[in-house]
């Protein structure tokens, strides 16, 4: 009986051993490929999650241009300012904003912000080349995977207005946004770009906003006057916020990684049959972007 005991304990010993391996190995794959630049999460912090009657929608942001943006934002969702409010002004082909079109919601956070259009070029600057020169900007390329625009003459760099981008609305003077949002649903309307401050896109559920009730452009400005046409916000929650079994976790393909370039190179040459123009070899950042998956 004593021997089977340790017969018995001997291979328990080598069951926990062998498990202690596999794990060892899954991490050690996981951090190769992290390693690799293949892809990165995106972490539950760095996003905000838009409950609409359709569904959620998942944003994630960015504080490489507009941090003190990103603090409002975050600020914003965290006591609730934004449930119960609207996509009150929604113009097809261009965006969809939300917030408190009676601005009489009370918050301490709605002090004017100073605008963050843009960011000195530095030498420990993130930024990727793809395109230069780009018809709208000096180059174009990536910021930590986010599409952006940079102007070596101006010495500024800066996030670039793509399909599901998201920023603050403000009126004429530069420092005047405070709680409005916008989101783009329509083509990339890049003349805003240096113009307003980006930070953030829509990374899950684009089709909940994009069925967001419209206004009319050529009156009130998309404006929608009546409260019960306007699709509403039930809440906005920080992601870490989120219950963990209601969390999504998404990766992000790294600029640098393998398949990314390899994509990159084949949008330049359009090395495909089914292409008889090949172009001119320019590519447009807000079509060729960083894969973004969903794990959960």
């Amino acid at each position: 009986m004593k021997n089977m005991t340790i017969n018995i304990s001997t291979s328990f010993l080598r069951i926990v051993s062998l498990g202690l391996a596999v794990i060892w190995l899954s991490l050690s794959s996981l951090a190769t490929a992290l390693a690799n630049d293949d892809a990165v999460p995106i972490e539950n912090e760095d996003t905000v999650y838009l409950y609409l009657e359709s569904g959620v929608v998942v944003i994630h942001l960015s504080s490489a241009i507009a941090p003190a943006h990103v603090k409002r934002f975050k600020a914003l969702v965290s006591e609730g300012f934004y449930n119960g409010l609207d996509f009150y002004r929604v113009i097809d082909g261009f965006v969809a904003q939300g917030g408190d079109v009676t601005e009489t919601k009370v918050s301490v956070n709605k002090t004017p912000l100073r605008a963050e259009f843009t960011r000195e070029i530095t030498p420990e600057s993130s930024f990727v080349v793809v395109q230069s020169p780009e018809f709208l900007a000096e180059q174009t390329g990536f910021i930590d995977s986010f599409p952006a625009g940079r102007s070596q003459s101006d010495k500024v760099e800066w996030l670039v207005h793509c399909p599901g981008t998201i920023a603050m609305a403000r009126d004429n003077a530069a420092d005047s946004a405070t709680t409005e949002f916008y989101i783009v649903i329509g083509q990339a309307p890049r003349h805003l770009d240096r113009n307003m401050s980006v930070f953030g896109r829509v990374i899950h559920g684009m089709q909940h906003v994009q069925a967001a009730k419209r206004g009319d452009r050529d009156q009130d400005s998309g404006v929608i006057q009546s409260p019960a046409q306007r699709t509403k916000i039930l809440a906005a929650k920080l992601g870490n916020a989120v219950a963990p079994e209601k969390q999504l976790q998404f990766t992000v393909e790294t600029v640098s990684s393998e398949a990314f370039q390899s994509r990159l190179e084949s949008a330049r040459t359009l090395d495909n049959p089914f292409f008889h123009f090949k172009g001119s070899g320019n590519i447009d950042v807000c079509y060729y972007q960083p894969r973004i998956t969903q794990l959960k």
